[in-house]
């Protein structure tokens, strides 16, 4: 789920100073669009730059990247510290523009942003985005950045080292750009030695590589075997420029273009802020599709690969993505609209003696949403009373309808989140001191023993927060009942294509279900699957089916529902519910991201299906590995 941003100045460096007064205006613009973003990266960040017109012996890479605790912060005043330096210590020399684009770092015309949100593996500076890959060449140097998880890193690191390659580790970014750098190179190869045989030398030859080189042509071979979600940037060391995505358009990405600049974001709120400009001015990039950009400023989005059935990310719509975009906000009310009648029904229609809350703070639109389900359910069951008035005359009647035009839902503030975390990718080990801390809540407001909560949550992953947290935190209140309402249907599969999650023991959901074929004796079905896993593991039929949905298909989703409000309410006095989104009702709210297979383990691609299998894999040997 990382954060990309990406800049291309289309007139000459000149005109920016003169226009703007500064030579900072394309990184200015690039602060801003990774500020916009920055939910989509804690644990680092990075920005490259690159110059298209310096002569040799000049760099024209710059390249910062941190692991600060505000990494943004910490990267864009190293920056600024290090070209002030520079023209204060050339003043004379800083009057010059050209000077000051050829000599001063930073200042290129092509800018790369990254923002780091791992959910697995060691944080280091290493694996921050943007990565290089250098020559003295410029037509093969390469910087790479992007938002994505491939499914079969093992597969990529074998072909390349049928290659001849010796890959320096066995990451999917690593391994991306060295399949990307492979193709790149081949084709720098193949051009060289037709120039030289047309008697081309020195810059001129080298001038005539990059006027030819193919990037369309070059994606299309290295990404022929890529199996996951990705929206990946790359510039090469002449000026060229790729953004492409995925063939399902898991990963998103936006872009916007006028005379000045060609700008893309992995979300339209950045690129709105940054440039002051309407949402109906930003597209999608399309997926299956690359927008090129060459080294004159012109581009064109072009399908690089076989299209497939669109299958973009709901989660980026349920709780990922910002929530400022109108189109997310709008999909995040309907969330909590639609699943109004379930609550109504859980609290058997007692408006009185309920109070609705939201927890955490990026469930506050859904919750914006579940109030006007409840009001829309409040004017109906007037209008009925109304009407049956109109026919009896009836007092009783009469009575009923003013208190139901008086009635409004309680709102309260209960659950405040103290720290910035999110707790479900804590490590395992630290993860129970943590969410047993993170929140707070407001006391005096429930009517002991005589009130229900319900809480509003965007999605419930693990049930840890809830178990170790919220709900004994919520229950110090002493109320009757707490219901925790889930925006999202129930997590039941692993997700290998944004925020990692891969270890199906994880899953509430999914313990569940463990305790629900142990109550019913059918425990020895774990066994059959594991089988099934096995075989088709053996006989390289992993990728065609996902075994572990059988065993969610023994229960309803009442079932499970039931078993989860046991699981995480042992320790609590008050009567525990939890209701979870339906998968059809996920669809009305989401109708363009239908790419649901955390919820029904449905995949759009293969690898996920082997994922899955692994997983279970892993699970029935008590190993705690990645699945991937």
């Amino acid at each position: 789920m990382c954060g990309i941003s990406f800049i291309r100045l289309r007139k000459p460096y000149t005109y920016y100073i003169e226009k703007y007064k500064t030579p900072m205006y394309g990184l200015q613009k690039l602060y801003i669009l990774m500020q916009k973003q920055n939910n989509r990266g804690q644990d680092g960040a990075g920005v490259a730059t690159l110059k298209l017109n310096v002569p040799p012996g000049q760099r024209y890479i710059s390249r910062y990247r941190s692991m600060d605790e505000n990494p943004i912060e910490d990267i864009f005043k190293k920056i600024t510290q290090r070209i002030e330096h520079a023209l204060k210590a050339h003043k004379k020399e800083a009057q010059d523009q050209k000077w000051v684009y050829e000599n001063v770092a930073f200042m290129g015309e092509v800018l790369l942003g990254h923002l780091r949100y791992g959910t697995h593996g060691i944080n280091s500076l290493e694996n921050c985005h943007p990565f290089l890959r250098q020559s003295n060449w410029r037509g093969r140097n390469l910087i790479l950045a992007g938002n994505f998880n491939l499914t079969n890193v093992d597969e990529l690191f074998d072909t390349l080292v049928k290659l001849g390659q010796h890959p320096k580790d066995k990451i999917d970014t690593v391994l991306v750009l060295e399949k990307i750098g492979h193709f790149l190179d081949e084709e720098n190869q193949r051009l060289f030695r037709e120039f030289r045989e047309q008697g081309l030398k020195g810059e001129e030859l080298a001038r005539a590589i990059e006027q030819q080189i193919d990037l369309k042509k070059i994606l299309s071979r290295a990404t022929r075997d890529f199996d996951g979600g990705y929206a990946m940037i790359g510039i090469t060391g002449y000026g060229d420029a790729f953004v492409a995505r995925d063939a399902h358009g898991i990963r998103p990405a936006f872009y916007y273009a006028n005379d000045e600049v060609v700008v893309v974001a992995s979300e339209r709120p950045a690129i709105r802020t940054a440039f002051g400009i309407e949402y109906d001015q930003i597209q999608e990039i399309k997926p299956a599709h690359a927008l090129l950009i060459d080294r004159q400023g012109n581009f064109k989005q072009e399908l690089f690969t076989e299209p497939q059935p669109v299958k973009a990310c709901s989660f980026e719509r349920i709780y990922f993505s910002r929530g400022t975009d109108p189109a997310i906000y709008a999909e995040r009310k309907n969330l909590g609209r639609l699943i109004a009648p379930k609550i109504l029904e859980a609290i058997n229609y007692d408006l009185e003696n309920t109070v609705f809350s939201y927890i955490p703070n990026t469930a506050e639109t859904a919750f914006l949403g579940m109030i006007k389900g409840i009001e829309e359910y409040i004017a109906q069951q007037a209008l009925e009373k109304l009407r049956i008035f109109k026919e009896t005359n009836d007092p009783a009647i009469e009575a009923d309808l003013i208190k139901l035009l008086s009635t409004k839902p309680r709102i309260e503030k209960l659950a405040i989140k103290e720290v910035k975390l999110r707790t479900f990718i804590t490590e395992d080990e630290q993860r129970e001191d943590v969410v047993s801390s993170v929140y707070d809540t407001t006391f005096g407001v429930i009517r002991k023993q005589q009130d229900t909560l319900v809480l509003i949550d965007d999605s419930i992953v693990r049930g840890t927060t809830l178990e170790k947290s919220i709900l004994k935190m919520l229950d110090r209140l002493e109320p009757k009942k707490i219901i925790i309402v889930s925006s999202a249907p129930q997590i039941r599969f692993p997700d290998c294509y944004g925020i990692d999650m891969s270890k199906i023991r994880e899953f509430v959901a999914f313990r569940a279900v463990l305790e629900l074929l142990e109550e019913t004796q059918q425990e020895h079905l774990l066994d059959e699957v594991y089988a099934q896993c096995l075989e088709a593991e053996e006989n390289n039929l992993a990728e065609t089916k996902n075994y572990v949905k059988r065993l969610y298909d023994l229960f309803s989703d009442e079932q499970i529902s039931a078993k989860i409000s046991q699981m995480v309410g042992q320790e609590i006095h008050a009567e525990i519910q939890i209701i979870y989104q339906s998968v059809e009702n996920l669809h009305l709210a989401c109708p363009q991201h239908t790419g649901d297979w955390y919820f029904t383990g449905d995949y759009p691609t293969r690898g996920g299906n082997r994922v899955v299998n692994q997983a279970f894999i892993n699970f029935m040997q008590g190993s705690f590995e990645r699945a991937y």
